[in-house]
């Protein structure tokens, strides 16, 4: 689909880039072109990740707490120090669990907020105050989720996710003055990774819902980096404050509370 330099000379920073649909981001855009530098917290595994992209390309990678400024502040450091500038950012960083708005205590719901909204604006206000905006150019993805209808059984995350979209509309708007674009990628039920960390009866709820999306199947996480490489190439150069649903159809008449029902059963 795209020009194999489609990314040539660009400088993309991408979160939560080990594994799932971040690697699948890092691996297409370095395939095409980029410098990419990938983060996530755990040092051991982003080394292995950053040893594996190798192949593809270009690139580096530094262990960062998206919940910590000075974290966050030093990968962009490191970025200046060996690239000089920042092109693209692909906020992919996140985390969530499953749970019922009654029983999720303060530290849960800190804890998902603090990493999925805070840390999304956090790295957005650093990688824009040390490269876009001097640049007058620059590009944010952000990958939230679908909360078209609201995200039964994932309040926190639900209620973060919005906020990036928000967030998201409100940059476009502020930071259009400096040329800087930001969009939002919200995924349906993407096999990958992620669906690993859930227990046995959800999993088992998500395989019944697969029949109910208009489209017969999960999305893949080449999918989502096909999505996020369209985005944030001057093909998309008037596309800004906008989301995207990348989940064949799902949002439009997927049954939205099995998640929640299915945890319900477990009380």
């Amino acid at each position: 689909m795209f020009a194999s330099d489609l990314f040539k000379n660009k400088i993309a920073l991408v979160t939560g880039g080990r594994s799932g649909i971040g690697y699948a981001i890092a691996k297409l855009m370095l395939s095409h072109g980029a410098k990419v530098t990938i983060a996530s917290r755990k040092a051991e595994p982003l080394a292995e990740a950053a040893k594996e992209l190798s192949a593809f390309g270009d690139v580096d990678h530094k262990a960062c707490d998206i919940r910590k400024s000075e974290e966050i502040q030093a990968l962009a450091s490191q970025i200046k120090e060996r690239h000089g500038r920042l092109d693209i950012l692909v906020n992919n960083a996140g985390g969530q669990f499953p749970t019922l708005a009654e029983i999720l205590n303060d530290k849960g719901w800190n804890a998902v907020i603090n990493n999925n909204l805070n840390g999304t604006f956090y790295m957005t206000r650093e990688m824009a105050t040390s490269f876009f905006i001097p640049q007058k150019e620059g590009v944010v993805v952000n990958i939230i989720a679908n909360i078209f209808r609201g995200f039964p059984g994932m309040v926190h995350t639900g209620a973060a996710r919005a906020g990036v979209e928000n967030l998201t509309k409100t940059l476009a708007v502020e930071w259009s003055d400096y040329n800087v674009r930001l969009n939002c990628v919200a995924p349906g039920i993407i096999e990958s990774s992620g669906l690993d960390q859930y227990p046995p009866q959800i999993q088992e709820m998500f395989e019944q819902a697969k029949q109910a999306i208009p489209s017969g199947r999960f999305g893949t996480v080449d999918d989502i980096a096909q999505t996020v490489a369209f985005l944030a190439s001057p093909m998309a150069s008037y596309i800004n404050g906008t989301t995207l649903y990348v989940d064949g159809a799902q949002h439009l008449n997927y049954d939205v509370g099995g998640l929640a029902r299915v945890m319900k059963s477990f009380m």
